[in-house]
């Protein structure tokens, strides 16, 4: 069996060590510290997210995740990298990240940009370029799930901190988001109505109405309700929707057969 001598291993040693030492001055001369401090990896990530550098942001920030969990750039640091995923067009990535930062700082100073942040995502969430630059479909008929989440961070949002300098938009956003909803139910009572499916319409169409009081679908709801009654031979309610419209929306009604 070889057995090495003592100065065969005294020159391998010797080898390592100098392969090291190179390998620390390779670093050091790059200018890329071997051992960056928490600060330094902020500071680099911070950098890359003010110039639109998203995806080093992420890689930086997400370093600083896995080395300093607990350090105090900890907080401020997932708020950012959300930020980074939302802007790099990562918005799952994004939600996992806001979702982590409130469980672990219920009570944080930022808890309502969080919020707001949570729900920008939600309404982008499953957008592609054609939603985003053309416009070109329905933004009422993307995932209601997605909607509805941002629907319900915006409302947490503006219920919780009615001060908030996010507190007015959320609000805005909250009607938008009313809106689309109210729609993508009229798209579905109306798919119904073309189909004969004349209960599954009415019912669609008084959801629409129970929940969504005030948005522009209500009228084309409550003539949807008249027509698939009285298709049903329910007279009662389809007059009783009939006054409904006539009181409220009358030019609407005009257009009833």
């Amino acid at each position: 069996m070889f057995r090495p001598s003592l100065p065969f291993l005294a020159l391998v040693l010797s080898a390592a060590l100098v392969s090291g030492c190179s390998w620390f001055k390779d670093k050091k001369e790059s200018g890329e510290d071997p051992y960056p401090t928490a600060a330094d990896i902020y500071n680099q990530a911070s950098r890359a997210l003010k110039t639109g550098n998203y995806e080093e942001a992420i890689k930086q920030f997400e370093t600083l995740e896995a080395r300093y969990p607990f350090g105090p750039y900890a907080e401020q640091a997932k708020l950012e990298a959300a930020y980074a995923y939302y802007k790099y067009g990562e918005q799952e990535s994004a939600i996992a990240t806001i979702d982590r930062y409130l469980q672990l700082h219920p009570r944080g100073e930022n808890v309502d940009y969080a919020l707001y942040l949570k729900g920008l995502a939600n309404l982008k969430r499953g957008a592609s370029l054609v939603d985003e630059y053309v416009k070109a479909r329905d933004p009422s008929r993307r995932d209601q799930n997605a909607l509805q989440e941002a629907f319900n961070a915006f409302s947490e949002l503006v219920r919780r901190f009615p001060t908030s300098k996010y507190a007015e938009d959320s609000q805005q956003r909250l009607l938008e988001l009313r809106n689309l909803m109210a729609e993508h139910e009229l798209y579905v009572a109306q798919y119904y109505m073309k189909r004969g499916a004349w209960l599954s319409a009415a019912n669609r169409a008084q959801g629409l109405i129970e929940r969504y009081q005030g948005a522009p679908s209500m009228p084309e709801a409550l003539k949807i309700m008249v027509e698939a009654y009285t298709k049903l031979g329910l007279t009662d309610l389809a007059a009783d929707a009939r006054k409904v419209l006539e009181l409220n929306y009358p030019e609407a009604a005009k257009t009833l057969k």
